[in-house]
């Protein structure tokens, strides 16, 4: 077995011990006679894999009992539209903090179905830094304040989260959910594909407050409101079982390594390799945002041309290192150092840029 590093955006690295530990459950998951993907999920196996996960969530998270733990499928895009349609009242508007591409999508699909505000944007400079807190334009009679906890493409990430006042807080969490200690009880609602940081494609988790979803339209198509999987537990059609099943492995991981203290130490870590190597190059490598809204997850870069960050594309793949190219919309390179990727991936890596660099 010849494992590469994988720096890919999503989906993305998952533990060893995860894979290793699926691929060992995988003919007979363990007292069922069959493989997790061939078990229904009314049955009382999978029934305890959703509370595990569940509990683990609440145990990792230091999550309330005042939230429901939900597991949808349509990826984050589908909550875009869910969100406004759910909690936008007739008339009435929600606060949209634009700061990427993401957080972009999920205004223009509210204003599909609702109307959503841009309470602050940083578009104008090509989505390299982040909104001052207190430069937010909020409208007192917003039905909730929505922002992008991380973004991808472009490389920011909230490292504190602003003051809404009293306003429900919902979170994009997709790219960073867990990858440091947070207080997630102050959002009504957090949602996150989990195809980044939490398992593979196939399911998205919405952690659910009671007060916020007490507040949602009553009558909309049946799969399109949030009452129905809250009074259903997820299970009112067939959830994405092997997906669901994989998060659970990844969270013992997470636990079993020391939970978020943990993660966010070895993140910490990671980041600031990768950072020191970009600012200690003399300009041979730029960072595309600015240095204080830098994302521990996702850190675009360019060369001096198109022409040398194919050639690095190409060396580094050679060496074993993947998924480095950056999204099509803007170029360059992107390391992507999600939870499950190793800080040995990331000493690799600078190892190779350093050499890369004094040999061009």
């Amino acid at each position: 077995m010849a494992r590469v590093y994988n720096f890919n955006p999503g989906p993305a690295a998952l533990p060893l011990p995860a894979l290793q530990r699926c691929q060992a459950e995988l003919l007979e998951y363990p007292g069922a006679g069959l493989s997790i993907m061939e078990m229904s999920h009314r049955s009382k196996e999978f029934e305890q894999v959703l509370a595990d996960t569940q509990a683990l969530f609440r145990k990792l998270m230091g999550l309330s009992d005042a939230y429901k733990i939900l597991f949808l499928g349509g990826g984050a895009s589908l909550q875009f539209t869910m969100i406004p349609m759910n909690f936008i009242p007739a008339g009435g508007s929600a606060d949209y903090v634009v700061t990427g591409e993401w957080a972009r999508r999920a205004c223009k699909e509210a204003n599909l179905v609702a109307k959503g505000r841009v309470a602050a944007s940083s578009e104008d400079k090509q989505f390299s830094y982040l909104p001052a807190a207190d430069a937010l334009d909020l409208d007192p009679a917003a039905a909730y304040v929505h922002l992008t906890s991380n973004n991808t493409i472009f490389g920011t990430q909230w490292s504190t989260f602003p003051d809404v006042h009293g306003k429900p807080l919902v979170a994009d969490m997709s790219s960073d959910i867990l990858c440091r200690r947070t207080d997630f009880n102050r959002f009504s609602m957090i949602y996150a594909g989990a195809q980044k940081n939490l398992g593979p494609a196939g399911v998205t988790v919405i952690f659910l407050r009671d007060d916020f979803a007490d507040t949602a339209n009553k009558n909309l198509p049946t799969l399109l409101a949030y009452e129905t999987h809250r009074k259903n537990n997820s299970l009112y059609n067939t959830p994405p079982v092997f997906a669901i099943y994989m998060i659970k492995l990844m969270l013992e991981w997470m636990e079993n390594v020391g939970g978020l203290a943990a993660v966010e130490k070895t993140n910490q870590q990671k980041a600031e390799l990768l950072y020191k190597t970009i600012d200690e190059s003399g300009g041979f490598y730029r960072g595309t945002v600015r240095s204080d809204c830098r994302s521990w997850m996702n850190a675009p870069l360019r060369l001096s041309s198109e022409e040398l960050e194919t050639k690095f594309l190409s060396a580094a793949k050679k060496e074993g290192l993947v998924g480095l190219k950056g999204h099509r919309s803007v170029g360059g390179i992107r390391v992507s150092m999600y939870n499950a990727v190793s800080l040995e991936a990331i000493q690799v890596l600078t190892d190779f840029m350093k050499a890369f660099q004094k040999s061009h």
